[in-house]
């Protein structure tokens, strides 16, 4: 992708975030009311996420956090990566105790932020897969560690990394122990392996890459002019340049579009948490706000005389109440929205709706004659009180099913709109290119609706 196009999908993403902020963040305004106040304290950690994936993408700072088991040398390839020892390694496993991170400067063109972690196999149960989650979450590329074929709970651990929607590079460590035709065998079941349940083709040379961050020592004969001979094992420099070259070239083609993408994953599950906090805080609210505009839209078209004012009045009632219950809950909403929304309603609902404007348009013709002819025949009047008993009924059902619709599309659509997550990152995974790392993980970052 062209630098243009990768600085047009930050400024998207960043134009996305500020949108998102700026709407939530009027909860927290002087004078709010009680409930606003107390739904802002339930939203604090999601608007603290909002913000720190803003100050990231402002920073330009790519995250590359290193997972695997005990003793597969993910401190040593990140030590080789920096090119001096900075993160502690060992001969016993769980040097790596918590999650640590260290800059890298490989260009003055870009900030790499890169991320030690404990091996997935010596934290127990659900802390491991909770610390695992966060980092992954909070990472733009993701370097899986492995030393040779690919055991049960290595592979379990990568489907789960997998679930992150991270690109993600299998990095085959310690190639130096390995033959050669034992080397090339590993390396063709980890191109298997190493994909995964979700992906359906083998690893492409981009996403597995074979090191040696920490080469066992050689023994070398050395002859002395005196005759003498002795026996001194040499240290041998890592073996890191391909994987260098990957990462850098990846960072080059699509870096600041993975940025981008990234933060907006993580934007539209903090929204997503946030819709279902408000609705769940103003639940209560929003039951009485929908049987209001229910009794209201059963007296108004069952009191109406005119056929076609029926069909009229009922839309503009059920317009209103979404409007309303978007006014409720704090989320934005154009009329433009909202007819979108309860056409979207009427077609998924199906006869329920359709048939409340069928009896809206056929007993509002009865009640229409009734009236007319009331004058002639007293007992029309009964006709039409009959006509507008069934009628209302079925409106203020048909309104409150909308309604109770409405939240459900509230909560799905916060993250739509021109310049919501969603649409950002499709219009984003419209324009990848088939020979970037994020080519493979377009189906299952853009299948969310």
């Amino acid at each position: 992708m062209s630098n243009n196009q990768q600085e047009t999908h930050l400024n998207r993403a960043r134009a996305s975030l500020r949108q998102t902020l700026s709407w939530y963040n009027n909860l927290r305004k002087p004078g709010q009311s009680s409930h606003n106040t107390e739904l802002a304290g339930l939203l604090k950690p999601e608007l603290e996420i909002l913000n720190a994936t803003l100050n990231k993408l402002d920073h330009n700072v790519i995250r590359i956090a290193a997972f695997g088991l005990v003793s597969r040398g993910k401190s040593a390839v990140l030590n080789a990566l920096l090119g001096q020892k900075i993160l502690q390694t060992g001969p016993l496993n769980g040097v790596t105790q918590y999650p640590r991170s260290v800059r890298w400067s490989p260009s003055d063109k870009v900030q790499i932020e890169l991320i030690d972690t404990p091996g997935l196999d010596e934290i127990a149960g659900e802390v491991r897969a909770q610390m695992a989650r966060d980092v992954a979450q909070q990472a733009d590329l993701i370097l899986f560690i492995v030393s040779g074929d690919i055991t049960r709970t290595e592979y379990q651990a990568l489907l789960e990394l997998r679930k992150s929607q991270k690109p993600l590079i299998l990095v085959f460590n310690k190639v130096d122990l390995y033959p050669d035709t034992d080397r090339e065998a590993v390396y063709r079941n980890l191109q298997q392996l190493g994909a995964g349940n979700l992906l359906e083709k083998p690893l492409q040379p981009d996403e597995i890459v074979m090191v040696a961050a920490e080469p066992a020592p050689l023994e070398v004969r050395v002859e002395y002019a005196d005759g003498k001979v002795d026996y001194e094992w040499e240290n041998l420099p890592p073996k890191i340049d391909e994987l260098r070259q990957i990462i850098l070239t990846i960072l080059n083609r699509e870096g600041r579009s993975l940025l981008a993408l990234n933060a907006l994953v993580q934007a539209r599950e903090a929204e997503e948490i946030i819709a279902q906090k408000t609705i769940d805080a103003r639940d209560e609210a929003a039951e009485e706000l929908i049987w209001k505009y229910a009794k209201y839209k059963a007296v108004a078209v069952g009191l109406n005389p005119v056929a076609i004012l029926d069909v009229i009045s009922g839309a503009v009632a059920d317009l209103a109440l979404i409007r309303s219950l978007s006014k409720l809950y704090g989320l934005p909403m154009t009329g433009y929205e909202a007819a979108k929304i309860l056409q979207t309603i009427l077609f998924s609902s199906g006869s329920l709706l359709l048939g409340e404007l069928g009896t809206s348009l056929v007993f509002g013709l009865g009640k229409s004659a009734a009236v007319v002819t009331s004058g002639d025949n007293p007992g029309n009047i009964a006709g039409f009180l009959g006509s507008a008993v069934v009628q209302s009924g079925i409106a203020g059902y048909g309104a409150y099913t909308v309604g109770k619709a409405a939240q459900v599309y509230l909560k799905k659509g916060c993250t739509w709109g021109q310049f919501g997550a969603s649409t950002v990152i499709q219009e984003i995974l419209a324009q990848v290119p088939r020979d970037t790392i994020l080519f493979r993980l377009r189906q299952e970052l853009g299948n969310r609706k």
